[in-house]
């Protein structure tokens, strides 16, 4: 994986972008994600905006379907505690119709670290015609953190009905964006 920084008169060019868009500026991170999994469980690019009243994160995948056999499925780790080592919260979600989603709070990575539901609004929407999941949560339901990081796994369903080999992480598995501030 290579990462770079590159100015907005790049971005035309870019092909995958993690978008950080800071009060007074228009920087960019970004990621280089290889197409190594199919049928909406591929990540290619993120955007994030950690803004006063809510954090959005939008994922782009290749492929989204809207058929359950699919599987695909993700898993949004949200960091907003430096002086802790993991996630505090975890956005889970199905990218295929009749799915759902939920925000839990979360002492690590992977299901046995996860917790209870997290008070407050949060919501998601799939997008299959733009290939976008994209999730919405309150101050109320992450704090009023002063900065955020992010980890994001996805997987899917073989044909065979199992999942092996079919798990992407933005990036190294559980590794973070850089620390986005609010604004």
């Amino acid at each position: 994986m290579r990462k770079t920084v590159i100015s907005t008169a790049a971005l035309s060019t870019a092909a995958l972008v993690l978008g950080i868009v800071g009060p007074a500026n228009a920087e960019l991170y970004g990621v280089d994600d290889p197409q190594d999994t199919f049928h909406g469980s591929d990540l290619r690019a993120v955007q994030i905006r950690n803004g006063e009243h809510r954090l959005v994160v939008t994922t782009h995948h290749d492929n989204l379907v809207r058929a359950p056999k699919s599987g695909s499925s993700g898993a949004v780790y949200i960091d907003t505690d430096g002086s802790n080592k993991g996630p505090e919260f975890v956005f889970l979600g199905g990218y295929f119709e009749g799915t759902d989603y939920q925000l839990l709070h979360t002492k690590g990575f992977g299901p046995k670290k996860w917790g209870k539901p997290v008070d407050g609004a949060y919501s998601m929407r799939v997008d299959y015609a733009k290939d976008t999941v994209r999730m919405k949560m309150s101050r109320k339901a992450i704090g009023d953190a002063g900065k955020v990081r992010i980890a994001i796994r996805v997987s899917g369903t073989r044909t065979d009905g199992t999942s092996h080999g079919l798990i992407d992480w933005l990036g190294k598995p559980r590794s973070f964006t850089p620390w986005i501030a609010k604004g």
